[in-house]
């Protein structure tokens, strides 16, 4: 509730941080790291919690789904964390929602060969016009 928000990739002050999401190279939740971005990394939904049935690799968002996803909606809904509405919330959220950001950001393509229709916008891509162009001079992300 009162944790500040840092946007860095500089180590030293990642070691600094209590959790780190996205950026610093290594999942140990343990010590709440949640980066995807190793060679590695090949977890799930299905490899981190056996009794769900999705396989597509998760994203940083995945992981702290997986992780804390059924604790902040039983919070929120005042319901018990292992009771059937938040285990039915917990799973639809995850495949009509969560999972596409894990897919996009993982570079799954939404189906094999011609796609269907086209995606005019997604998640991932509003998200994406938020970051500086990749040929942009000014990379500062904080700017607005």
């Amino acid at each position: 509730q009162d944790a500040e928000v840092v946007r860095t990739r500089d180590p030293q002050r990642l070691a600094q941080c209590d959790v780190v999401v996205d950026v610093g190279g290594e999942y140990d939740p343990e010590r709440h790291r949640y980066d995807h971005h190793q060679r590695s990394f090949a977890e799930s939904m299905r490899s981190l919690r056996p009794d769900k049935p999705w396989s597509t690799k998760l994203s940083s968002a995945g992981l702290v789904y997986c992780h804390f996803g059924s604790q902040i909606l039983a919070a929120l809904l005042g319901q018990p964390e292992d009771g059937p509405v938040v285990t039915a919330l917990y799973d639809k959220l995850y495949e009509n929602f969560v999972e596409e950001i894990d897919a996009i950001d993982n570079g799954i393509a939404q189906a094999e060969g011609e796609p269907r229709y086209a995606l005019t916008t997604t998640l991932s891509a509003r998200v994406g016009h938020l970051n500086p162009r990749w040929n942009d001079p000014d990379q500062d992300t904080e700017v607005g």
